[in-house]
């Protein structure tokens, strides 16, 4: 099942947030096709509604919000690809369970594919290399319907993770860039991550559940 995808550069957190709430009524009520953006924020941390105070730092480098996904508090901002499938799992049969294997095993192929050895674990969201972790997942499910996503650090500035400690653990935030010297430009990762998602979406993803 083709699902459209679309690019949409740079974009302020609460605005989008606000699109994919409106988007994801609209493909509950079945007056929207599924769809997969693409894009990074403006500086931000999010934070989800029951997450555990995961900061280390008082004051913040940039502004803080909640926002109705599940997850701890983490950072968006340049160089971050961030991933907004809006994918209506009743519809497709899917557990929410599969669906978070499905997100995770998405990146962790593109990775492979840029010659980078990434993996989950158990208990811990996101995607995670020996080096720390690479990518983030928070979610909501609505009416049936997934949005929210992944953010995946290409090149972000490390300096803003400082004040958070990932998953509350020791573990420091990496960057795809440190770890492949040619590493493309977002636009053409979230092109390629499509491919990836679209395909495993489909199939299922039933390696490693």
């Amino acid at each position: 099942m083709y699902i459209a995808s679309q690019w949409l550069a740079q974009q302020a957190y609460t605005e989008h947030w606000q699109r994919m709430q409106h988007y994801a009524q609209e493909v509950a009520q079945r007056q929207a096709p599924e769809i997969l953006w693409g894009c990074e924020h403006l500086p931000i941390y999010t934070t989800g509604k029951r997450a555990k105070d995961n900061r280390v730092q008082t004051h913040l480098p940039a502004p803080l919000i909640t926002t109705d996904r599940g997850g701890e508090t983490t950072f968006h901002g340049f160089g971050q690809l961030m991933l907004y499938p809006i994918i209506h799992l009743k519809q497709r049969k899917l557990s929410v369970r599969t669906y978070v294997h499905i997100l995770e095993q998405s990146i962790i192929t593109l990775l492979q594919n840029h010659h980078i050895k990434a993996t989950q674990r158990c208990g811990f969201p996101g995607v995670w290399t020996e080096q720390g972790k690479i990518a983030a997942l928070g979610i909501r499910i609505r009416r049936g319907v997934a949005y929210h996503g992944m953010a995946l650090n290409v090149a972000t500035n490390m300096h803003y993770f400082q004040a958070i400690q990932p998953c509350g653990l020791q573990a420091q935030a990496v960057n795809m860039c440190t770890l492949s010297p040619h590493t493309p430009e977002l636009p053409i990762l979230f092109e390629q991550w499509c491919c990836i998602f679209q395909e495993q979406l489909d199939t299922g993803c039933t390696q490693g559940t």
